[in-house]
């Protein structure tokens, strides 16, 4: 994919936009690179948060600004129009224009001819088969497709996406999120993702901001935020998860097995893949799919032990049966759930090593 712009613009802002009741006080300074994820609770203020920075909404107060332009300064009098704002926008609804083919709709935002350009965008988004087709043919998540690729052939800096996969099946859901994690993974521009869905975000962002009431309630790198204990009720509570990172070092083609290096004496063994050696995978591990034994186990169905130490615990006010623990693996860091009688039982203590039972793994190519 040819690179939009040399350097990717960070995104800064610290407004105010009060909304009857509700009012929107958010200041955030976000990476200027990947997928920054917003989550919240209905009526959090994601929504309106990325209304503001599209310019769709002018705050009462406050400023915005894109890498070195300024889009909103109330006290200087500056407001950029949104067409002037150069961020592509794809909201719940594809909001296609009825009367154009779909190659029409993909040619109209573009600032100027680039029929390679437009070739990149429709391969990476695999909708070459709908050139021809009209809006009212396509399905939802293909109708989604093609509105991204709308917004990204007009040249953005910027792209915003406000729940993408709202009202899709589980399968067109799933199909969507694998091309827009493709697609977030191979443009150079840096994309804001609003989901209320924990397992989305999780998938495909790399730092994190949770609204709550129209605030920030924290904004940091995904994997940090996902080992704070304090934040995993509104994080999803029962699926806690970790991500983890890892090398494809070999295949074994007999059993259907892939295995992967976390670290040099870190591996997990996953269902096969078709990934190259070589190439890495984002790992996703759910808190309850980890069990803890004193030792290793012999003579078990888990393949993946790993070697673990026990750095921190906690017991939340909602869960007061459960102990949630930070587990050190080599550098990386793990989540962890079980009952407080399996912690007394065992007789675990912060510092204890121990080993780290993995049911299950999800994964993506990075």
């Amino acid at each position: 994919m040819a690179d939009v712009m040399t350097t990717p613009p960070r995104l800064t802002l610290d407004i105010e936009q009060p909304q009857g009741d509700f009012k929107l006080a958010v200041r955030l300074d976000l990476p200027g690179d990947g997928v920054s994820g917003v989550f919240g609770a209905s009526g959090s203020g994601k929504t309106s948060l990325l209304r503001v920075i599209a310019g769709l909404d002018r705050p009462q107060q406050g400023h915005i600004k894109l890498g070195q332009q300024v889009l909103l300064d109330t006290q200087r009098g500056i407001f950029t129009p949104p067409h002037q704002r150069r961020i592509g926008v794809v909201f719940q609804e594809a909001r296609l224009f009825p009367h154009y083919c779909v190659r029409g709709n993909l040619t109209y935002g573009m600032p100027h001819p680039a029929p390679g350009r437009l070739a990149e965008i429709v391969e990476l988004l695999g909708i070459e088969a709908l050139l021809t087709r009209m809006p009212g043919t396509l399905s939802g998540g293909e109708a989604r497709r093609v509105a991204i690729g709308r917004a990204l052939l007009s040249e953005p800096q910027l792209l915003l996406m406000d729940e993408p996969l709202t009202g899709l099946d589980g399968p067109r859901k799933e199909e969507l999120l694998r091309y827009i994690t493709r697609l977030t993974q191979q443009v150079d521009i840096p994309v804001v993702y609003v989901s209320h869905d924990a397992e989305e975000i999780t998938t495909i962002a790399d730092h994190l901001v949770v609204l709550k009431a129209g605030r920030v309630e924290a904004s940091d790198a995904l994997h940090t935020l996902l080992h704070r204990f304090d934040l995993t009720h509104g994080l999803g509570g029962f699926d806690a998860a970790s991500l983890l990172e890892g090398e494809v070092v070999a295949h074994d083609h007999a059993y259907g097995l892939t295995y992967l290096a976390l670290d040099d004496e870190h591996r997990l063994t996953l269902p096969g893949t078709a990934a190259p050696i070589g190439s890495r995978l984002r790992l996703r591990i759910l808190a309850r799919d980890i069990a803890l034994a004193l030792t290793p186990p012999p003579g078990t169905s888990y393949r993946n032990q790993l070697d673990a130490t026990i750095v921190d615990t906690a017991v939340l006010p909602e869960a007061p049966h459960t102990v949630e623990l930070r587990l050190r693996i080599g550098t990386r860091f793990l989540r962890a759930r079980l009952t407080r009688k399996s912690w007394d039982d065992m007789g675990l203590a912060k510092g204890m090593n121990i080993t780290a039972l993995i049911r299950s793994v999800s994964f993506n190519p990075l």
